[in-house]
């Protein structure tokens, strides 16, 4: 079974994940999909600017210029996000926020290059969610008493009254999985949309539907990555906080 790996203009577009070929491994048969081979150019590409980013730095100038203009951009930006939502905490989590942010929107945007968004396969989106959901119980358990967390699991009941607890478990597991399917579904939803405008219009469809690319790709990538990034954020920053409070 061969299927493309890149969404371009022809009738044969679709917005389904395929099989490129499979290979045994311990028995079992294993795929490598179109979204294993987006998720590798998006990584080589990312892996490509940094390195070069890296170089660029060792060799700053004080009067920066062209390119390391954009690298201390980026970085002021991403950092100046973290230090409004984390205020003092925020040090500790400028590499993973900001690593996060731009591996989440320029997947998001890879659409606009002819490639399937790796965050419309939630075999993607799920385990960023569950870093982010590892983070803030670590952090949860690091700043706060036992005690605490306890009460809170019992709450709005006192803590000798633990009838809420099932509820507020609930809540608690749903934090990964609305984080993973709330990046997922819209990421999908477009890449579905333009995948149907291509299928449908064929030929017609020609230049005009890139005012819909920078929407769904574009716009809409980028508030998904901006969302998803200050819920990790507020998650994270709220356990923090209460164990300074208490």
């Amino acid at each position: 079974m061969e299927h493309g790996i890149l969404l371009s203009g022809g009738t044969d577009v679709d917005f389904m994940i395929h099989g490129i070929f499979q290979y045994s491994f311990f028995g079992h048969q294993v795929w490598i999909t179109t979204t294993h081979v987006c998720l590798f150019i998006v990584m080589l590409i990312l892996i490509g600017f940094a390195v070069a980013a890296n170089r660029c730095m060792a060799k700053a100038k004080e009067v920066p210029g062209g390119f390391q203009n954009v690298v201390e951009l980026i970085v002021e930006k991403l950092d100046g996000m973290v230090d409004v939502s984390m205020d003092q905490s925020a040090p500790k989590f400028y590499n993973y926020i900001g690593t996060v942010f731009i591996f989440i929107l320029f997947s998001n945007i890879s659409g606009l290059l002819g490639l399937r968004p790796p965050t419309a396969d939630y075999g993607v989106t799920l385990p960023l969610a569950l870093i982010t959901f590892t983070l803030i119980h670590v952090n949860k358990w690091k700043y706060q008493k036992p005690m605490t967390i306890w009460e809170d699991i019992c709450s709005p009941l006192p803590k000798w009254l633990p009838i809420w607890a099932p509820i507020n478990l609930v809540s608690i597991i749903a934090v990964p999985i609305s984080l993973s399917l709330r990046l997922f579904a819209n990421v999908l939803s477009g890449t579905a949309m333009m995948a149907l405008l291509y299928g449908l219009l064929g030929w017609f469809a020609t230049a005009w539907p890139a005012a819909l690319h920078v929407y769904f790709d574009l716009f809409s990538g980028a508030i998904q990555t901006y969302v998803f990034c200050m819920l990790s954020m507020t998650y994270i920053s709220n356990e923090i906080g209460d164990g300074v409070r208490h």
